[in-house]
């Protein structure tokens, strides 16, 4: 993920996930994918560790999340929409706290630092970038 991340973003970190929306194709030539996630399942199960739920449950996180992005939701320009979208379909399909809730918690923590951080997952805020060739950071 390392090597994506740098790839696609020139950020050499590692992350847990990035997608790959497919290239726009002509209105009567419809994309025969959405596009690719690629998940840290190493960086998923730290996470999970740290917010006490299982690696599975937050790999489903990471792949809502990155399904959201490819199905054109963009958190960092469209005004909660993406935030709202996530967090319904976190409680619809009985997951814990969605990506951007668990970054926006921890924002509003890190203002209060008398406040416990008992969901911390260490992650930075969300960023998300799209680049020349398409990858698409999501969190």
């Amino acid at each position: 993920m390392r090597c994506l991340n740098r790839q696609f973003r020139a950020k050499d970190l590692p992350t847990d996930v990035l997608s790959f929306p497919s290239p726009s194709l002509p209105p009567n030539k419809p994309a025969p994918t959405a596009g690719d996630i690629a998940i840290s399942v190493e960086i998923a199960a730290q996470n999970a560790g740290k917010l006490g739920h299982s690696t599975a449950e937050e790999v489903k996180i990471l792949v809502l999340h990155g399904i959201l992005h490819l199905a054109g939701f963009d958190h960092e320009r469209d005004n909660g929409e993406m935030a709202r979208k996530e967090a319904r379909l976190r409680r619809t399909l009985g997951l814990p706290l969605a990506l951007i809730e668990r970054n926006k918690s921890e924002r509003n923590e890190s203002v209060r630092p008398e406040v416990e951080r008992t969901r911390s997952s260490g992650r930075k805020s969300l960023k998300q970038k799209v680049d020349g060739a398409g990858a698409r950071r999501t969190a």
